[in-house]
């Protein structure tokens, strides 16, 4: 049988809330407002999947550079490149 080759794999224990933490998440990061030019870290809410970013941007720090829709268009510098990424509010924090 193949691997699975989907979207959330090997990410059993990145992709995982606390025992304590398990439920529903606060609504008000669900509708957290971020300006441009914000700082934010990317740390991925599990339990809502819309906008979420790929396994490799977890903890990663970018800026706000814009709004497209309900996400917000986020910065960040990975391997010597600059990339933009486009994240829900209920995925990101600020710094």
């Amino acid at each position: 049988m193949k691997g699975s080759k989907g979207f959330r794999k090997g990410t059993r224990k990145k992709l995982r809330k606390k025992r304590r933490e398990r439920g529903k998440f606060s609504i008000s990061r669900f509708l957290a407002e971020y300006e441009e030019g914000t700082k934010v870290v990317i740390s991925p809410e599990p339990s809502f999947h819309k906008g979420m970013p790929f396994r490799r941007f977890i903890g990663k720090i970018g800026t706000v550079i814009g709004r497209r829709g309900r996400s917000y268009i986020v910065k960040i510098r990975d391997g010597g490149k600059d990339k933009i990424l486009f994240i829900h509010p209920a995925h990101l924090r600020v710094i």
